[in-house]
């Protein structure tokens, strides 16, 4: 009996969607695993996401200047190649770790979880997972975070929270970066926190500047509060 074209796609299509369906209930069997994880040490998990070059090491960076006194903060990195995100975080005198996913678009919450042994988590207050730099695939895939944050670049233009709906649904803040500048690009605040809300509107947003510090205060206070109430939890 000869199956045309057609009936082969349609077989193809549905082991594909299985695959996928399996494959995120596997990685959201892991991710609990990570939030529990997570509660037993009273230690903030946050997960910080964007397009690639949005300036998600450059915050870190600046992150760990403002609060490696007031708290004890890691970062894990995700990326396909290299270490040298890891070692640009290193040289502000906290721990970070790079993982090299070797092509692959996203980090999953195994890749987290293999490493977490490598972090004292009941000294660590504050953790962070650097997201491979994405706004599709990442959003898909639960790290077991307590809160997901992602960047928006003034750089990429302020029509991405539509095109790319489900990041920003599943994120808790949006940093817009890179507002140094705005007098040079034809980029509206407005527009793309109206249309982020119109996608969550329960979505929080804040205006930063790792150059010349625009809202890294603001961002810092966030952080503290976070893990001030995770420590009450």
């Amino acid at each position: 009996m000869s199956v045309n074209k057609s009936t082969k796609a349609a077989r193809g299509s549905v082991q594909c969607e299985n695959t996928n369906i399996n494959l995120l209930k596997a990685n959201d069997f892991v991710a609990d695993i990570i939030r529990k994880e997570m509660a037993n040490s009273k230690t903030l998990l946050v997960n910080i996401t964007s397009s690639a070059g949005s300036g998600k090491t450059t915050l870190m960076q600046k992150t760990a200047e403002k609060l490696k006194d007031k708290l004890t903060m890691a970062v894990m990195v995700g990326d396909l190649e290299t270490e040298r995100d890891a070692d640009r975080i290193k040289e502000t005198g906290i721990q970070a770790l790079q993982i090299v996913t070797g092509g692959i678009c996203h980090l999953e919450s195994q890749m987290v979880h293999q490493v977490l042994d490598q972090f004292d988590l009941e000294n660590i207050d504050l953790l962070f997972i650097e997201n491979v730099g994405n706004l599709v695939c990442p959003a898909s895939f639960d790290l077991g975070e307590d809160f997901r944050v992602t960047l928006m670049a003034t750089t990429e233009g302020d029509d991405k929270p539509k095109k790319y709906p489900r990041m920003f649904l599943t994120s808790d803040l949006m940093l817009v970066s890179k507002a140094d500048l705005l007098p040079y690009l034809p980029f509206s605040v407005e527009a793309v926190t109206k249309d982020a809300q119109e996608v969550n509107h329960e979505l929080e947003v804040i205006q930063i500047s790792s150059i010349n510090g625009e809202g890294i205060d603001e961002w810092c206070d966030w952080l503290v509060k976070k893990v001030d109430a995770k420590r009450q939890s």
